[in-house]
């Protein structure tokens, strides 16, 4: 017996009801479409919860800076008590002129003019040496890269007390001691820098822009200069940034290299404020706010290109 089965047809009814789910789900993708369109290039707002948590973040940041320059201007007798106090005192001046005292005015100015040119020095040959060797790591072919780049990156685990006594017999049989080359020279490159630089500069630099170059008759010389270094200003800015807090605020190496009686660095100059058998933990703290207040200064002179050169290569990428 053989059965035959018809569909019947659908009923107005039902077709309607259909058509009015069909338009009622097109007119929620368009109005979805409409509202990704209207906030596109609008500038986002966060809400109450986001302002409160970012605000408890930077008290809480900027509350040991706040506490160094507290416990600064207050007096030995004062800072001693229990709870600390949490309100500046008068004695700001008095305590910046006893360090000043300490070290000697001639001493801790050469100080600090030796730390200027200690970090700038290793902070501009970091970024140009790093660039070029990230550069190197990222876009160009030869043989032993990966492998050589592993090296580089297993260099990062290596403690650096481990180095110390080598260096130092290397320094000692040139002769620089107590000579700031002794802690420019050690510090020209890091592999850190190369290892951030190569990372950036993989996603960065597209290959098409290279090969546009070379195509155009461009020299390896002139791609870096026009093309590598543009592109890589932001990530350069933050690695400077960066080189530049460590190298002001190295203190191992230094103390080694050098001495307090020949060309100190600041952290240097500063080491001997703490010793003895009393210590006055209020001179201290005047001496750790002499040596912060050049990083302040930095990053405001140079804190708004560098937050600014990350934005703009976050938005070109």
């Amino acid at each position: 017996m053989t059965t035959t089965s018809t569909a019947s047809p659908a009923s107005p009814a039902s077709n309607a009801g259909r058509a009015d789910r069909a338009g009622a789900a097109g007119r929620t993708r368009g109005s979805r479409r409409n509202v990704f369109k209207q906030g596109a290039g609008r500038q986002q707002h966060g809400g109450p919860l986001t302002y409160l948590i970012l605000s408890v973040v930077a008290l809480l940041s900027l509350f040991p800076l706040y506490f160094a320059i507290v416990a600064a201007s207050t007096s030995q007798t004062r800072i001693a008590q229990t709870p600390p106090p949490l309100v500046p005192g008068g004695n700001l001046f008095t305590n910046l002129r006893a360090v000043w005292d300490l070290q000697g005015g001639t001493t801790l100015g050469t100080a600090m003019i030796n730390s200027v040119i200690v970090a700038s020095a290793v902070t501009a040959s970091t970024v140009l040496f790093a660039t070029f060797a990230g550069f190197a790591f990222a876009k160009l072919k030869f043989t032993g890269r990966n492998a050589l780049l592993v090296f580089v990156i297993a260099t990062i685990a290596v403690p650096p007390q481990i180095s110390v006594i080598p260096l130092f017999q290397i320094i000692a049989k040139l002769h620089w001691t107590n000579q700031l080359q002794s802690v420019i020279l050690p510090s020209l490159v890091t592999a850190f820098g190369v290892f951030f630089m190569r990372q950036y500069l993989v996603e960065a630099l597209p290959d098409e822009l290279l090969e546009a170059a070379r195509m155009d008759g461009a020299s390896s010389l002139r791609i870096v200069w026009h093309v590598v270094f543009p592109a890589a200003r932001p990530a350069m800015a933050v690695l400077a940034m960066l080189t530049f807090v460590q190298s002001w605020n190295d203190f191992l190496w230094p103390i080694i290299a050098l001495s307090t009686n020949g060309s100190p660095t600041l952290q240097v100059a500063l080491a001997s404020i703490g010793g003895g058998y009393t210590v006055n933990e209020a001179v201290v703290m005047a001496g750790a706010v002499i040596a912060t207040v050049p990083l302040l200064v930095a990053f405001a002179i140079f804190g708004k290109q560098i937050v600014g050169g990350v934005m703009q290569g976050a938005l070109k990428g």
